[in-house]
């Protein structure tokens, strides 16, 4: 095994350097991750145009590999061995506060980077922590005792594996979140890979009527979004998304909205509001919006709302997306569009935000 670690560390907005940082030791309890596929999704592309932190950073949260070296604990603990394929989560929680308790690491208050200087997450953390391979965006990367690390499905490719982050959102945030269920009646605005995650969730589920909206610029995304089950498409520089949902509903508008636009602005919330059936609808929201003038609290509390907000997976929505990316029941491969090699890194990500035809990158470390 190599002594050296190549790595593309993100030193400022716009701006990838690569260095060599040494191989770490692994104790017992820890492993280390041979890199195979680290996905690019639009919060890698936000956060490459505005750093949340000014610390180096390795970026990749989407990370499959193969297990290279892991300790008798850490097998032990994890089921895994030595060449295992898996998926890491990028949360890595403290596993003692109330919402790891109940199964909610997400909110954890050791992965909410935000709030908690000491925080670790894979693609957040900075890069001058050791053993400082806290990001996919490297040949390899160090997993600690409080690794989340789900095994791949013999017939799952590694890169089709790439996509579980989003899918797992997806189930998530749609059916979890939500309750999307038989017969619901979904409206998605934005096709990228999260709403397009949620079409596969929402027919997954039974959803009944399935409507995606987007722009010019996501002529290609919409067309896939149809191959995935949903059942219209709105072009919202074309034609009114609100009286094109009356009519699709016969006017009685949606059971659930899910705004998944990441920065669409206030339009897309608007939208979800208005788009909800008469009464009781559920909308999900993410925090994309930093204040929110004239907000329509009263338009919200008589139809009845249920406002829920966009927070990651749990561990059971990762477990059912690799059984859905198993199953072959849709062509998720659709998804997948680009790869790139390593020192492809900033165009992998720019790429993601400004080519019309490009869904998700998988950035291989090793090509």
């Amino acid at each position: 095994m190599a002594q050296k670690v190549t790595a593309a560390v993100r030193t400022g907005a716009h701006q990838t350097e690569f260095r060599e940082y040494p191989m770490p030791e692994v104790p017992e309890d820890a492993a280390l991750l041979k890199m195979e596929v680290a996905g690019i999704c639009g919060t890698d592309v936000k956060f490459y145009a505005k750093p949340p932190i000014t610390d180096d950073v390795i970026m990749g949260h989407e990370n499959i590999g193969y297990i290279a070296k892991a300790g008798r604990v850490f097998q032990q603990r994890k089921n895994v061995k030595e060449g295992d394929l898996v998926f890491v989560e990028h949360y890595l929680p403290c596993f003692a506060c109330e919402w790891c308790h109940q199964g909610d690491y997400r909110l954890c208050i050791g992965t909410d980077w935000r709030n908690n200087p000491d925080a670790l997450r894979y693609g957040y953390t900075s890069a001058e922590r050791a053993p400082h391979l806290w990001g996919g965006f490297a040949q390899y990367m160090y997993l600690p005792w409080n690794a989340l690390v789900h095994k791949v499905p013999d017939k799952v490719s590694p890169e089709l594996a790439g996509i579980v982050t989003p899918m797992a959102n997806g189930i998530q945030w749609a059916l979890f979140d939500c309750g999307v269920g038989y017969n619901s009646s979904v409206l998605i605005q934005g096709p990228g890979q999260q709403g397009l995650s949620q079409v596969v969730a929402c027919r997954q589920a039974g959803a009944s009527l399935i409507i995606v909206t987007g722009t010019s610029k996501d002529k290609v995304r919409l067309n896939v979004a149809l191959r995935l089950g949903a059942d219209h498409v709105i072009n919202v520089e074309e034609e009114d998304p609100l009286k094109r949902i009356q009519e699709i509903t016969g006017g009685d508008g949606v059971d659930v909205a899910l705004d998944c636009t990441a920065g669409g602005g206030l339009a897309p919330v608007h939208l979800s509001i208005d788009a909800l059936r008469r009464k009781g609808g559920t909308m999900l929201i993410q925090g994309e919006i930093q204040t929110f003038p004239d907000f329509p609290l009263a338009k919200i509390a008589n139809k009845y709302i249920t406002v829920k907000c966009a927070r990651g997976h749990n561990f059971q929505s990762c477990e059912l997306a690799l059984k859905q990316l198993s199953s072959d029941r849709f062509p998720l491969d659709l998804i997948t569009t680009h790869r790139m090699g390593l020192n492809d890194t900033d165009t992998a990500i720019k790429s993601v935000g400004a080519a019309k035809d490009v869904i998700h990158v998988s950035l291989m470390p090793w090509d």
